[in-house]
């Protein structure tokens, strides 16, 4: 594939976006290439325009996730995005899979971003820098309600901010 629009789908499992390369820690039917993501990545410094990333970062631990995000700041190149996706951490849907180690709260990106480091909570253990935007997905029962009821919802139920969705993009 070329290298100008390299995007990857981290932890595809048998799900690969089309136009992605499909990187999994097992070798499933689309995957194509075999990665720990919680050790050195075997991309190059600036060579992904573009990372997908559904239901995976929740399998890994606290210190694997700095890992995860420092190693995508690195390969992305500026401009670049990466679209994270897990589970709420109120959803049952986090708690089902034995795998899951950690729950992602929708604070996490704020810690993504350098300038938010530095005035809040300056950990040195991060090198990356992203801009980000945050969403979700509500869980059926709240389809039919206001955005001022499911505001509500997340807030004081389980189970009603069924995905947590994140967009990186790299400064």
């Amino acid at each position: 594939m070329d290298e100008e629009l390299l995007k990857l789908d981290l932890g595809c499992g048998i799900h690969k976006r089309d136009g992605f390369v499909g990187v999994d820690i097992q070798k499933f039917e689309g995957v194509d290439q075999v990665v720990d993501l919680t050790k050195p990545w075997p991309w190059a410094d600036g060579s992904v325009w573009e990372v997908n990333c559904t239901n995976t970062v929740e399998h890994f631990t606290w210190p694997e996730r700095v890992h995860f995000f420092n190693e995508l700041y690195r390969v992305l190149r500026t401009g670049g995005t990466a679209n994270i996706v897990t589970p709420a951490w109120n959803n049952a849907r986090f708690y089902g899979d034995p795998t899951h180690k950690e729950p992602m709260s929708e604070w996490y990106a704020l810690y993504l971003n350098a300038a938010w480091r530095k005035d809040n909570a300056p950990h040195t253990d991060y090198v990356c820098d992203f801009e980000f935007t945050s969403g979700g997905s509500w869980d059926e029962w709240l389809n039919d309600r206001n955005v001022e009821f499911r505001t509500f919802a997340m807030s004081h139920y389980t189970n009603a901010w069924r995905d947590l969705m994140i967009t990186l993009t790299k400064k």
